[in-house]
């Protein structure tokens, strides 16, 4: 899961079939299901995720209006927050909490 703290996301679905999960503000949540030719759309700040529900690969075009790109990943920011306040905010144990990454691996180099 991450968001963008700088713009909003669109997309233009190329390949596969995806579900997209956009959580906003008050515990709400929306999912969407896209094929080849969809176009999608996360406001920005929203945070979102993606789930490759086909039997093939997915791909897809995202679009900032921006000069330059920012996301947030959720389990980068938990595995930088001390460990001791993440496993008692969220009552994990040391060892998943531990296990979260402190960097952002990229999907594609």
């Amino acid at each position: 899961m991450h968001w963008h703290p700088n713009n909003d996301e669109w997309q233009y679905w190329l390949k596969g079939h995806a579900r997209m999960t956009v959580f906003a503000s008050g515990g709400r949540a929306r999912t969407f299901d896209y094929f080849a030719g969809d176009v999608g759309y996360v406001p920005c700040n929203m945070g979102h995720f993606f789930e490759n529900v086909g039997d093939g690969p997915v791909q897809m075009l995202e679009v900032f209006r921006s000069d330059h790109f920012a996301d947030v990943s959720a389990n980068q920011w938990l595995g930088l927050t001390p460990q001791q306040v993440v496993a008692a905010t969220l009552n994990l144990d040391r060892a998943t909490v531990a296990a979260m990454r402190r960097d952002k691996p990229l999907i594609m180099p």
